[in-house]
């Protein structure tokens, strides 16, 4: 019968505590990169539950009226269509184990559907079953539920898992929920800004870059605060897997441990490229010359990424103050960038140049850009460039075109928090099939022996 609070068990068919924890900890690395309600549900369907020892897993979404749950995703032979549902199962609120689970807001775990008059009868009939809400914002969002083919087959350990899981997917709900309505008050801020722009185009192209500033800056804070929030977390994450090592731990759990570690790093690597994009992260300027450190970049390429780089260097480069640990990173980015671009090869080819900006120059610059003496270092590619309607979004914190796991969509917005907060900025070139160049505009330093060298215009 309906038991809230089950016995605990200790399952032959559950996954090992190792795989558990490495299961989880992508799940949460990966959860930044999700774009969707879909793909998550199916990411968790198939890469948490599945891989956690479950034999199967449905999972059912609810409608706005609060009145019924739609099957969305699933795992196991009950769905072998991949990512396509055939007659996707509808149960209404208070009906099946499911239905009763989303009415009363509270997991249930059933050890013998044959005695349970609840039970709807499945093709495939199962003998128990344990299944749990998901409740974002007050409201029932949907289930996660499995059955198995064995009597008394969840406990304890099963629920306290699914739950786990059912938290980490409610906080993505919740995050994809406000990131819905700030793309829905951007489009009544964007209508309203057009309604007050269209009497001269002088006033709409100012407002239009005093609108994306303020957008950036308002992003830049909420990314501040995630970001050092998050790195809290991870400071107590990291401390207490240094006090395992300390304690010894058995050769069994060096592979767990290692997998934390791994997590861990992942999760400091993301908060580092939040914290530049939010113009916070601390940079340690010197004045340098980038030809130097474009040439060792270009030869360290060659060993390290297994891509040759070509460079075009000019005579006698200004000197700029810049970090020179943010420099190799963003020259990274915009490498690695060009190289997924090329999937059938091609080259990469960095330039410097000494340039003189004027306010009457046209040129797609991300943040403005006062009139003066700057080095511009162009990293260009010959790969599949990038549709128009995107450029405007590449540079959005989290947006990526690669498939969850594969990126966190962070490199440039790193990029272009770390040229804000240096004093310049970035500007992009790219046409479809053609390729893609990348302008980091870096102000020179005033130098009375530097006036005298030639400009390129």
């Amino acid at each position: 019968m309906l038991k809230p609070v089950p016995s605990s068990l200790n399952r032959t068919n559950r996954a090992s505590e190792a795989q558990m924890l490495r299961t989880l900890n992508t799940f949460a690395v990966d959860l930044m990169s999700i774009p969707c309600v879909e793909d998550l549900f199916w990411y968790v369907a198939q890469n948490v539950v599945g891989k956690l020892g479950f034999v199967d897993c449905v999972i059912y979404q609810a409608n706005e009226a609060q009145s019924e749950l739609t099957q969305v995703s699933a795992w196991g032979e009950k769905n072998p269509y991949g990512r396509d549902i055939i007659n996707p199962l509808v149960i209404p609120f208070g009906r099946g184990i499911t239905g009763q689970v989303a009415q009363s807001r509270k997991p249930i775990i059933v050890d013998d559907l044959v005695k349970d008059e609840n039970y709807i009868t499945d093709t495939q009939p199962a003998r128990s079953e344990i299944c749990v809400p998901l409740i974002s914002s007050g409201r029932i969002v949907g289930v996660i539920d499995s059955e198995h083919p064995e009597v008394a087959a969840f406990g304890e350990p099963e629920l306290e898992l699914l739950s786990t899981v059912a938290a980490m997917t409610r906080a993505k709900l919740e995050l994809l929920e406000e990131t819905d309505r700030s793309q829905d008050r951007y489009k009544e801020l964007v209508a309203a800004h057009t309604r007050l722009t269209q009497e001269t185009s002088n006033r709409k192209a100012l407002e239009a870059k005093l609108f994306e500033a303020r957008k950036l800056e308002a992003v830049g804070r909420l990314t501040g605060r995630f970001a050092h929030e998050f790195n809290n977390l991870l400071t107590v994450i990291s401390g207490n897997l240094e006090l395992l090592e300390l304690e010894g731990p058995d050769a069994g759990s060096q592979e767990t441990l290692q997998g934390a570690r791994t997590a861990s790093t992942r999760g400091a690597a993301l908060i580092r490229d939040m914290l530049a994009f939010a113009q916070r992260t601390r940079l340690a300027p010197e004045t340098l010359d980038l030809n130097a450190y474009v040439s060792a970049f270009c030869e360290n390429s060659e060993r390290s990424l297994a891509q040759r780089v070509e460079r075009s260097l000019a005579n006698d480069l200004w000197m700029v103050s810049v970090d020179p640990i943010a420099i190799e990173n963003m020259l990274l980015n915009l490498t690695l960038n060009g190289i997924d671009a090329m999937p059938k090869g091609g080259s990469i080819k960095i330039t410097t140049e000494n340039i003189f900006h004027m306010l009457s120059e046209e040129r797609p610059f991300l943040s403005e850009l006062l009139p003066g003496r700057y080095v511009r270092v162009s990293v260009s590619d010959h790969g599949t460039g990038i549709a128009a309607e995107r450029l405007s979004q590449i540079f959005d914190p989290f947006f990526t075109t690669k498939r969850p796991g594969e990126g966190t969509g962070l490199g440039l917005s790193m990029v272009l928090g770390v040229m804000r907060q240096s004093g310049g900025t970035v500007a992009v070139q790219s046409e479809i099939g053609q390729g893609s160049t990348f302008e980091l505009y870096f102000p020179a330093v005033t130098s009375g022996e530097n006036d005298s060298l030639t400009i390129n215009r």
